[in-house]
């Protein structure tokens, strides 16, 4: 098989490290996305991360709380779930670094977009934790600005569900499934791939979104191979 991107980054949900728990993470399935990263890497890609938090935390669902303070503290379940990956990247033989929005010296670099660079040229795996390290920004709006700033060629978003649905699937079983859609559509039809900051980063950047299943084993390999799977965004 053969890459048709050169450098990716990978978007992974807090909730797709979880497994069926939804809380938590399952290191079956940790274990299981460091695989499925392997196989890309053995194929020469350079591959970036952004994890979300949702499995430890979903601040927007707090209504007493501090908008800012929920959000610093989804932060910090993003490190703990890049921490996770990175060890599970490492055992399968992938040298990987942690970079962090907020400082946090003792585990983590600090984010430097060039030693990113430096670090993805030299074949480690990054990972960006604690978001954009503003409040206000999903981990969706981290991964189009870190994708913009590292020159990615694709933003691979790994989600539970397998593609983008007119609504949400679970609830709806008349939910239309897209095979492809254009940044502009994603905007006008308010559909849920990513927050509409996000979106907006993708369309202005001219970086392609490509939304598959995670669950699926070898799905991340197809994606990067450009095979017809999940939900194109271009």
């Amino acid at each position: 098989m053969e890459a048709k991107y050169k450098r990716v980054l990978l978007k992974i949900s807090g909730e797709a490290l979880a497994g069926d728990a939804r809380l938590g993470i399952n290191e079956d399935m940790v274990k299981k996305v460091a695989l499925q990263v392997k196989e890309i890497k053995d194929l020469g890609v350079e591959v970036a991360v952004v994890v979300g938090g949702g499995n430890f935390w979903r601040g927007r669902t707090s209504r007493s709380m501090d908008r800012a303070t929920a959000d610093y503290i989804g932060m910090l379940a993003t490190v703990m779930n890049s921490m996770a990956l990175q060890d599970a990247f490492e055992a399968a033989g992938m040298p990987t670094r942690v970079q962090t929005a907020i400082e946090m010296r003792e585990i983590a670099e600090p984010y430097i977009r060039r030693k990113a660079i430096s670090h993805l040229e030299a074949g480690k795996i990054v990972i960006f934790g604690a978001g954009t390290g503003n409040p206000f920004f999903s981990t969706d709006t981290t991964a189009a600005l870190r994708a913009a700033e590292i020159d990615a060629e694709v933003i691979l978003l790994a989600k539970k569900v397998d593609a983008v649905y007119s609504d949400d699937p679970e609830t709806n079983p008349d939910a239309v499934k897209f095979d492809t859609l254009t940044h502009k559509e994603v905007l006008e039809k308010d559909l849920k791939v990513m927050d509409s900051t996000a979106a907006s980063l993708c369309r202005d950047n001219n970086i392609a979104i490509h939304v598959f299943g995670i669950a699926e084993e070898g799905n991340v390999l197809k994606a990067v191979c450009g095979e017809k799977i999940g939900t194109i965004v271009k």
